[in-house]
């Protein structure tokens, strides 16, 4: 004897990103058959191993197995699911083909959550990637473990009850006491002076002018940065002052953010606040910068998303993985395809690296001398291609300085503030343009329009080609700089001006050893 087919809604997390998966049950009745439960539909090991941790939560809460057999599909069985996210959709659908639950009151609710033996619910990872496919399916509620819906409650108009115990969904679904809503978290961060922030943070750097310069105005217009100079000249201190310059993020880039974090069970309690800063080592394989695996997961590129990723020693890093850069940095997202199926995800990040110009690091120190080649310096600048290269907008030398530059002054202070100033400045001009997207992605239409190329730019640009062999990308490149560099100093079009202080701070004129 057998029942009918029960269907309850459940969730599978793919890196970010969470599948709708609809738990099909049915159970047949057979006289003197021990309990068994059947799975099909492409499950993972930490499912199919749910078998015995599935029965025991029923029967601790009084919803035992009767005599028979239980199939259970996970529905597309075509995809594969993955994780102990399906264990409570799982465990009702059970309860509902054994005849324990009517499955009436299960429909148009997701359900996602681990389970103990005893029948506790145990928080999962991607709150708020369920919350968000179940507003994308339309679906009425989820029902989620405690801390799990604390996460799904930070995303709006969706309905999200959250519930301790088996038991008490099943009470639930029974028709008895409503389950309770989750206590709102983290809904916006504490009020900060920005302003005061960025002039701390340019008052850190001593001396370093024209990299101050240069950071501004990668901060201003979200631009690539590239520090070259001898170890100890202070690009990693460079480098970790980009963040603080940037502007707070907006509330769809926090979701994204916590949605990644999320994924990787990172959670930190509340929506993220902080645009974050990645520097991973360069020994860091091409899964973990990139993104990959078994199961796929995110790396670096996508954890910098809506920050700054920090490469330091850039030519360090393999060629391989460093090619793998280029459209994440063209189009913002990283798509990997596998044989079952392609993942994407956002990996918007603001490229700042570091390197010194030779392999000793020590060729233009004034005091060290350097023995490296010309081969061996062109073998090891070489390592970063061409087509990457042009694609870092900003590359600036980094020169070692005097003691006499590291004491605080009232001019350094005086400079801190000025370009704290301009960078104010900046953002203002963009927000009265009505410009969401940085500078450093506006289209060929788009510098068409805010950034025109009069006579006296078009001639500039004309023999920078012819003397730098600039392509057509680099060309674009000086033009986005320049929008930035009008917008810091508060003109409305981009002079010649603009565009040869974007030329320089492009390091075209670097001589012998410029990076292409």
């Amino acid at each position: 004897m057998g029942t009918g087919t029960v269907r309850v809604l459940g969730v599978s997390l793919e890196g970010i990103e969470a599948d709708l998966v609809t738990v099909e049950a049915r159970f047949e009745s057979i006289q003197g058959q021990r309990p068994d439960i059947a799975f099909s539909g492409l499950p993972d090991s930490i499912i199919r191993e749910s078998k015995s941790r599935l029965s025991s939560a029923l029967n601790a809460n009084g919803l035992r197995l009767p005599q028979g057999r239980l199939f259970v599909n996970l529905a597309p069985a075509g995809r594969p699911k993955r994780g102990e996210t399906l264990d409570l959709p799982v465990a009702l659908a059970a309860a509902s083909a054994c005849g324990h639950l009517a499955p009436g009151p299960l429909a148009r609710t997701l359900f996602s959550g681990g389970l103990g033996i005893d029948g506790r619910l145990q928080d999962v990872p991607g709150g708020l990637s369920t919350a968000a496919l179940a507003r994308e399916a339309r679906l009425t509620r989820v029902v989620v473990p405690p801390r799990t819906s604390q996460e799904a409650a930070l995303l709006p108009r969706i309905d999200v009850r959250q519930a301790r115990t088996l038991a008490q969904v099943v009470g639930w679904a029974a028709g008895g006491k409503e389950l309770p809503v989750p206590r709102a978290v983290g809904l916006s961060s504490p009020p900060e002076d920005l302003h005061e922030r960025r002039i701390l943070t340019l008052q850190s750097i001593r001396g370093q002018t024209l990299a101050k310069r240069a950071l501004v105005v990668a901060a201003a217009g979200g631009h690539g940065l590239l520090f070259l100079g001898p170890p100890g000249t202070g690009k990693s201190l460079l480098a970790k002052s980009l963040s603080p310059l940037l502007g707070p993020p907006s509330q769809s880039e926090r979701i994204t953010m916590t949605r990644i974090l999320s994924s990787l069970g990172r959670w930190p309690g509340q929506l993220v606040g902080e645009r974050p800063f990645r520097a991973p080592h360069h020994t860091t394989s091409f899964a973990g910068l990139v993104g990959g695996g078994n199961p796929p997961r995110p790396g670096e590129i996508t954890l910098a998303h809506a920050g700054v990723l920090f490469l330091d020693e850039l030519p360090e890093f393999s060629r391989r993985t460093l090619e793998a850069l280029r459209q994440p940095l063209e189009e913002g997202s990283i798509l990997l395809a596998r044989a079952a199926r392609s993942v994407e995800w956002p990996a918007r990040f603001q490229l700042c690296a570091a390197m010194n110009p030779c392999p000793c690091g020590y060729r233009g120190h004034p005091s060290i001398p350097c023995p490296c080649s010309g081969r061996e310096i062109r073998r090891y600048q070489g390592k970063i291609s061409g087509p990457l290269m042009d694609r870092i907008d900003l590359r600036l030398r980094v020169a070692c300085q005097g003691l006499e530059l590291l004491a605080p002054t009232r001019a350094a202070d005086t400079e801190a503030r000025a370009l704290a100033e301009a960078l104010a400045t900046a953002w203002e001009c963009r927000k009265r343009r009505g410009q969401d997207s940085k500078n450093a992605s506006l289209s060929l239409e788009d510098c068409d329009r805010l950034a025109p190329m009069e006579a006296p730019i078009r001639r500039l640009l004309e023999r920078a080609s012819e003397s730098y062999g600039l392509s057509t990308r680099a060309v674009l490149s000086v033009r986005r700089v320049a929008r930035t560099l009008a917008d810091l100093s508060g003109t409305e079009r981009p002079e010649a001006s603009h565009h040869a202080e974007a030329l320089a701070l492009r390091g075209e004129a670097l001589g012998e050893e410029s990076l292409r």
